[in-house]
């Protein structure tokens, strides 16, 4: 059963040895872009690793936009040894009863945003409650979900 652990110094450096499958480069960032990223925005956001008995197999960034107000999910990853074992679907279960509890603010709305070429991705989001609002840049589109719906 998939866990979230907030990354600390006594774990980032288990995120920095998550590898993407090849080719999913061009869906999500790098574990070590959004801690930096996390560094910058650290006053409205939360960076997770994703735990499976007591071993990180991915990472997940919640940030907090007060200008919108919403709360975004960002570089969820597995790393490739471990995917299809569900934990990504484990793992947005427990980031989306995580945002319910507006840990840095008052919104119901969750966004995020997913490359049009990741179907796998795209087809979780789904299935967990996420539509596609319409607002696309480049090759992503955005996904958003309303957890008073839920």
């Amino acid at each position: 059963m998939a866990e979230l652990r907030p990354i600390t110094e006594e774990n980032f450096m288990d995120a920095f040895h998550l590898r993407l499958a090849p080719g999913q480069e061009q869906f999500v960032s790098h574990p070590i872009r959004s801690l930096a990223q996390a560094y910058v925005y650290r006053n409205q956001c939360q960076p997770f690793g994703i735990y499976v008995t007591g071993k990180m197999v991915g990472y997940v960034m919640v940030i907090y936009d007060y200008d919108v107000p919403e709360y975004d999910i960002w570089h969820m990853m597995i790393d490739a040894s471990e995917q299809g074992r569900g934990y990504g679907s484990e793992a947005l279960d427990r980031i989306i009863a995580y945002i319910r509890t507006k840990p840095f603010g008052v919104s119901d709305r969750i966004a995020l945003t997913c490359n049009k070429n990741n179907t796998s991705a795209r087809k979780l989001y789904e299935r967990k409650g996420f539509s596609t609002t319409g607002v696309e840049d480049e090759d992503e589109i955005e996904l958003a979900m309303d957890v008073r719906q839920l």
